[in-house]
């Protein structure tokens, strides 16, 4: 069974404990999912999450059904994986038209709008269902696990996730092109973010884990952050996501020149005097990174630090000089946000 999911034998070792108990699980069928709880140590889904109509609802199940910590090994194809297996080596016009055709059914309409979700389901049944990668990890960790490890191999994504604790049920999750950022705001308090969306969905469950596996990079993002779709990089490049926020510029909730507005994960990593001094500012629209282009943590934090010791003596001065000087950096600098 567990070869037949792909797991590596170091993976094998180091996870799956060959002295406890390990449940196999041969249905998509939430129901059935319901009677196996009560002391499972390690759970093996063997139909693909792909067959599956309500993943968080099955993820939660498989939460319950397990012990505190207890392993769950599953497997899926992902949306990359599908479309190297639509074009298998063979770039022509047909399986070009083929991706095209399958991308809008399988990929925009279940996540335009709620009456093409509608239909799409109603259609499908669930069936067939594509995912990106950072999607279903992400899934996999708004439903209480964390990801121990994973492999991609033979067109098919394995991953072994622990429970760790109880899902988050976001019973209204963001899809769309447009969506709102949960944000930390003045004096501590949560905004919700405008943005145009350049990251799969539920990828904000999985930064904890792309920073203690892949730490970050120049500039202060993350390092191979394979949550980022192709089209939002461009979309990052020309800071077409950051448009929407206008909106919060226009209620009030930032200002024009200011630190940007962060996660709490992302909060956490910053030292405690940068801290206070975050919270007692509005986060801004163009922060003080197009002035100073820091390129590693540290910089970045002495930047805006800087920044905010500054606009404490003089808050209009400091606003317009940085103003100034982003706009002069991004258009004669190249300046650019990834």
């Amino acid at each position: 069974m567990l070869a037949e999911l792909i797991l590596t034998s170091e993976m094998q070792n180091k996870y799956v404990d060959s002295t406890k108990q390990l449940k196999v699980v041969t249905t998509n069928c939430n129901e059935e999912i319901k009677d196996l709880k009560g002391n499972n140590q390690q759970i093996v889904l063997k139909p693909a999450i792909n067959s599956i109509r309500f993943v968080n609802k099955f993820f939660g199940e498989i939460n319950a059904s397990l012990d505190n910590e207890g392993v769950f090994i599953g497997a899926a194809e992902t949306a990359e994986m599908r479309k190297k297996r639509i074009f298998n080596n063979n770039r022509s016009v047909v399986n070009y038209l083929i991706y095209f055709f399958d991308f809008v059914f399988h990929r925009l309409m279940p996540k335009f709008s709620k009456p093409t979700r509608y239909l799409y389901f109603s259609i499908t049944k669930g069936k067939c269902r594509v995912m990106p990668k950072a999607e279903i990890l992400g899934r996999l960790c708004a439903c209480g696990f964390q990801i121990l490890d994973y492999t991609e191999e033979q067109n098919k994504l394995t991953f072994l996730a622990k429970k760790i604790g109880l899902p988050d049920f976001n019973s209204s999750p963001s899809y769309g092109p447009f969506f709102k950022m949960k944000r930390l705001g003045k004096n501590g308090l949560m905004i919700n973010v405008h943005k145009v969306r350049t990251m799969h969905a539920y990828s904000e469950y999985l930064q904890a884990y792309i920073n203690d596996t892949n730490g970050l990079d120049e500039g202060g993002k993350f390092k191979n952050d394979f949550r980022v779709s192709s089209y939002g990089r461009f979309f990052r490049k020309f800071w077409i996501d950051e448009l929407p926020m206008i909106v919060n510029l226009v209620y009030g909730d930032i200002k024009l020149v200011g630190v940007r507005p962060i996660s709490k994960h992302y909060f956490n990593l910053f030292s405690d005097e940068l801290k206070q001094l975050r919270q007692n500012h509005k986060p801004g629209l163009i922060p003080p990174f197009y002035v100073d282009l820091p390129k590693t943590f540290e910089e970045i934090m002495e930047s805006e630090k800087k920044y905010l010791l500054a606009y404490n003596k003089n808050p209009l001065q400091t606003d317009v000089s940085y103003l100034k000087k982003s706009v002069t950096n991004i258009l004669f600098k190249r300046a650019r946000s990834k």
